[in-house]
């Protein structure tokens, strides 16, 4: 975090907390320099008012940078853009993280598959939940067209996973985007039991993972093959350990920041551990919607 601190003085703090920890699911140090190569990059090839200099260039910057030729990956991710556009999806921080997930993880020959069947999924989602579904969605909807899971029955799926969840939670559009975790990653209606019973089991030990913007974390945790007696020790050591790190105390980073920080280690942690790329995918993704 230092060093982003002093390469990226201007930058949002949010933002650069979310590319060290890009960097850490890795396994690598921080490489700034390459980071701002990237962003160098693409301020040269968009407008000035282009979605790509905006909040998140950061973070598409350090994608960029752990990829093996950040030019050519940039250089498709601007067509998948475009082509993403053409299919009337709205210029958004969104859009381009879409963008870049079709561009890094399809053949060109496959853009146009991906993203009919990204629409799809996103006109489904819209039709079922027109106020709920929005630009946030484009990503998990990206992750899905991505997949071989069948359109109609996923959405079927998110569906169901929804109704049964939606009041248990108090913030509905989080409740669809936890479902869309759970049908990503597969789950049965025993993995959707398991996040009331996480959600419950971190609740005794005031770990609140049932807020907006940490749901889809819990989802996450429950696709894990892990019980929550080995879960909750290691979120707390991973809390603790970052409190305790330069740029991490109480003024500076939220106790409700701290734990969606702690709690992803712990995931990219097991996923590693597992050998799990959809559970670091996913990790990936929501990390992208904060």
């Amino acid at each position: 975090m230092h060093k982003l601190s002093k390469k990226f003085v201007f930058q949002n703090a949010l933002t650069k907390r979310f590319v060290a920890l890009t960097y850490a699911q890795e396994g690598k140090q921080i490489d700034c320099d390459a980071i701002k190569v990237c962003q160098d990059m693409m301020k040269q090839n968009t407008g000035i008012f282009s979605t790509f200099r905006g909040d998140m260039g950061l973070y598409i910057a350090t994608l960029l940078s752990l990829t093996e030729d950040p030019q050519a990956v940039f250089r498709e991710t601007l067509i998948v853009y475009d082509l993403l556009k053409a299919e009337r999806f709205r210029a958004s921080d969104f859009l381009i993280v879409a963008a870049f997930q079709v561009a890094s993880q399809s053949q060109k020959s496959d853009y146009a598959r991906v993203i009919q069947r990204t629409r799809a999924f996103y006109d489904d989602m819209k039709a079922k939940h027109f106020f709920y579904t929005g630009a946030d969605d484009y990503i998990f909807a990206t992750m899905l067209g991505l997949g071989n899971l069948d359109v109609t029955a996923s959405t079927a799926r998110i569906e169901k996973i929804y109704d049964f969840l939606k009041n248990e939670f108090w913030t509905k559009n989080s409740v669809q985007t936890l479902a869309q975790v759970l049908v990503l990653g597969e789950s049965d209606d025993a993995g959707v039991d398991r996040v009331l019973v996480l959600r419950d089991a971190f609740r005794s030990e005031k770990i609140k993972l049932d807020k907006a913007y940490t749901l889809p974390i819990l989802g996450i945790l429950a696709l894990l093959p892990v019980d929550s007696n080995s879960l909750i020790p290691e979120i707390d050591r991973a809390q603790a350990f970052l409190r305790n790190q330069k740029d991490f105390g109480s003024f500076s980073v939220s106790q409700q920041e701290l734990l969606m920080l702690a709690a992803s280690m712990v995931v990219n942690d097991f996923a590693d551990k597992f050998k799990d790329d959809m559970t670091r995918a996913a990790l990936s993704t929501s990390i992208s919607l904060l």
